[in-house]
Order: structure tokens, then C-alpha cells, then sequence
């Protein structure tokens, strides 16, 4: 009998491009047919054959209240009933953004905006414009959307001027963009002494999750601050992943770093488009309508997608919420480690806050190289029979994970005994 997911699938090609409108979504890291998803409630989702799995990818980390919370469907339903959207501006912006400037430090000024992309592009735009200058300094395995300055790949050098790692985007484009090692302080430093008088940015994510999980070292965040301050280029942190996801401050209150833009999506938005982009006074007010760098929306601060975020950030702000969402991750993360090590399985996990990666590995990856090393068969392998058993992962080793505050201890637990099961039959 063929699945309702196969035929979906089969049909979505006739007229969608891969099948998918997202390349990630169509398993052609794991193999197999993606999983066509047609409910969410809480901690687990139902694929269109009815099965139902728990959901450790939350819509790539913006359900961290889980799926369909009241509170948030209620703030959506009562949004639309005034109206889809004005291109106008609105008093629910306001109070996004002066809670957005309240929760992050960093922000003095912010501007919403639709995606991720679109404030990564827009925050690299807004740096060239404030500084007068063209480079921008990236790390291999850190993604910030599809811009095309920001679709470039590092060769094997410590300091590689970028070649397009996509079809579409200009060698002249890609040589704009400097790709350096993550967590590699002395590669830094040889880069701005090389060409830091050209660097208008340095854009990175404070903890990696578009390479699966990596977190930075302390010399690298406190070598991107000083090198930044000390060549006048503008630090910008991509906190899309790790924005109110690994706590209420994002991975800058995290770890403790003050960058000069920061860019927002995901749970800002509470599984609705929504992101945003803000940081330095000076440096913002160099937008349009005040300054010469120009961005436009139609539909940012859209009413809907901002109802939905600020109703998720009322949530996040409770007593303890954060310190309950870690716990579940390292429970989640200890307890897959201890059960593969007794089955004698080189694997190991690690969470920050409400992220958490997994890697087929002896020990935990600090860098793309050391990621790319791991064991991408055997991760598939465990993909597939966890899939099977009714846990969803993200279909790829090279992304992260998620938990939400719908997963309860039971949730976990229940995950560690299925991978166990697999363990034990691993050969």
C-alpha cells in the first residue's frame, strides 16, 4: 500500500522543484521520502498517513512553546479577525520592538522584517553603507540565508577570498566575502591584519547550527569583539537560530558579547515569517527613510506574524522557562550518550539551552572539519530507525536540534528507550 506521504511527494514534483520548497525538507541527505506533516499539537506532529511523531525540529527551532500553544493561537485568531495586513504601520510593531530593545541589551534601535535572509542580507547592506567599505568576513559551515554574498565556501587555506559554493551568484560577489575557520582566533587575527581596513562586517552565528551544533570557544568570541573594535568593522551576530532559543538574552546574554547588529528570527516570530535586524543607534539610523541605506518591506511587522511572536515571548518570559527547557536537552543529550556508549557506539551529544546536536563521533565537534569527520552512514542509519519508531529528527547530520516546553520528562525518556532498542541491535 503506497503512503499518503509518497503520493504527495510524487505529485509535489510535477509542479515544485525537488518536491519541496526548502532543499533540506526533500531527504536528499538521509534518503527515503520526506514526511508530509499535517498537524502539530504540543511536543509531537502527524505525518499524512496519521502517524504520529515526537518532534525534536519544531519548524527548525521557533516552536519552543511547542505546536498549537492556546496562547499563541489565540493572540493569531484575534490578530486576523482585525485584519491580514495593512502596510501601515501598526501599534503592535511598536510593542515588538520596544520589547525586542528591552530583552536584548544590545539593541538600541530594530527594524522588522519577513525572514531570516532578509535581515542577514539587510544587516550586511547596512554595514557596508556605515563604513564605506566592501568585505565582509564569514566562517565555513555557518549559514545566514541565501543572499548571494553569503553563498560562499572556504577552500582549504586559513584565509580564502570566497568562490560561489551556488550557481547564480558572481565570482565578483563571492571575492567580496573572506571565509575563515570557525572557533579559529589566530586565523582571524591574520585575516584582519591582512585586509582589515577593508572589512565593512564579520557575520557569524555565536553558537553554530547549519553545521549541526557547534559552540564557540572563548578566545574566538573575545578575538571577534576586540578585532572588530580595533579595525572599526561592525561584528554582527546571526542570532536567527539562537535568538530567545538558547535563553532570553540569545547566545550574546549567553556567552556574554555585545555585538554592534544583531539579526532575529524563528521564535521572535512563533512559527509565523517574522524576523527583524537592530543593534547600535548610530549605525541604524542609517537606514531610509533617515540615512542612505535603503531596505522595504510590504509585509514586515506583518500584524499576524508579530501577534504570534509577541504572544510566544510572554511565554519564554515565565519564571524558571529556560532553566525547564535546558533540562529537558541535557536529559535528552546524557541520555542518548550513556545508551550509545553502552552498546559501544562512538557517538556523542551536547545542548545549549533549547538546542542540542548529535554527532556519530568519539568526541564533540569544535569546527566544519571536525563536523564533516563524523559518521554521516551511521547517523542516516539511526535517522531512519528512529523515524520509523516514531521520533523526528532533522533529516541531516549537519543541523541541529530543538526541544520545547512541551516535551515532557516522559517525552524524553521515551526517546532514550527507543534509541536504546536501536543500540542494542546495532551491528
Amino acid at each position: 500500500m503506497t503512503s499518503h506521504n509518497q503520493e504527495l511527494f510524487d505529485a509535489s514534483q510535477r509542479f515544485i522543484p525537488g518536491g519541496v520548497n526548502s532543499p533540506v525538507r526533500a531527504f536528499r541527505s538521509v534518503g527515503g521520502t520526506p514526511l508530509f506533516f499535517q498537524k502539530g499539537l504540543g511536543a509531537y506532529v502527524w505525518d499524512a498517513d496519521g502517524k504520529r511523531y515526537t518532534d525534536y525540529v519544531g519548524s527548525w527551532g521557533p516552536m519552543i512553546a511547542g505546536h498549537c500553544h492556546p496562547d499563541v493561537v489565540g493572540a493569531v485568531q484575534t490578530a486576523a479577525a482585525n485584519g491580514l495586513g495593512f502596510g501601515a504601520p501598526t501599534a503592535s510593531e511598536l510593542e515588538m520592538a520596544e520589547l525586542l530593545c528591552r530583552l536584548l541589551p544590545s539593541l538600541e534601535m530594530v527594524r522588522l522584517v519577513s525572514s531570516g535572509t532578509e535581515a542577514t542580507m539587510t544587516a550586511i547592506r547596512l554595514a557596508r553603507g556605515f563604513t564605506g567599505r566592501s568585505r565582509i568576513v564569514k566562517f565555513e559551515g555557518c549559514y545566514h540565508g541565501h543572499s548571494d554574498g553569503l553563498l560562499v565556501k572556504a577552500g582549504s587555506g586559513a584565509l580564502t577570498f570566497g568562490q560561489p559554493s551556488s550557481s547564480g551568484v558572481p565570482a565578483e560577489i563571492a571575492a567580496l566575502t573572506t571565509v575563515l575557520d570557525y572557533n579559529d582566533a589566530a586565523g582571524l587575527e591574520r585575516a584582519f591584519a591582512q585586509t582589515g581596513h577593508e572589512i565593512a562586517a564579520v557575520i557569524v552565528e555565536p553558537v553554530a547550527g547549519n553545521m549541526n551544533l557547534v559552540t564557540p570557544k572563548p578566545e574566538f568570541l573575545a578575538a571577534l569583539r576586540s578585532l572588530c573594535t580595533q579595525y572599526g568593522a561592525v561584528l554582527i551576530l546571526d542570532e536567527v537560530m539562537t535568538g530567545f532559543r538558547v535563553s532570553l538574552q540569545g547566545a550574546q546574554g549567553y556567552y556574554d558579547i555585545k555585538p554592534d547588529l544583531v539579526t532575529l528570527g524563528k521564535v521572535m516570530g512563533g512559527g509565523l515569517p517574522a524576523a527583524a535586524f537592530g543593534g547600535r543607534r548610530d549605525i541604524m539610523q542609517c537606514l531610509a527613510p533617515l540615512g542612505a541605506v535603503y531596505q522595504a518591506g510590504t509585509l514586515s511587522g506583518n500584524p499576524v506574524a508579530v501577534a504570534a511572536g509577541l504572544a510566544t515571548l510572554k511565554l519564554v518570559q515565565e519564571d524558571g522557562f529556560y532553566q525547564r527547557l535546558a533540562q529537558r536537552a541535557t536529559q535528552l543529550t546524557e541520555g542518548l550518550t550513556a545508551s550509545a556508549h553502552r552498546h559501544g557506539i562512538a557517538f556523542c551529544a551536547q545542548s545549549v539551552g533549547g538546542m542540542f546536536g548529535l554527532y556519530f563521533s568519539k568526541t564533540v565537534p569544535a569546527s566544519y572539519a571536525e563536523v564533516m569527520s563524523c559518521d554521516k552512514v551511521a547517523f542516516n542509519r539511526f535517522f531512519h530507525a528512529m523515524l520509523d519508531a516514531g521520533v523526528y529528527l532533522a533529516p541531516s547530520a549537519f543541523e541541529a536540534g530543538f526541544v520545547s516546553s512541551a516535551h515532557t520528562e516522559a517525552d524524553i525518556d521515551e526517546t532514550i528507550a527507543k534509541a536504546d532498542a536501536i543500540f542494542l541491535g546495532w551491528k
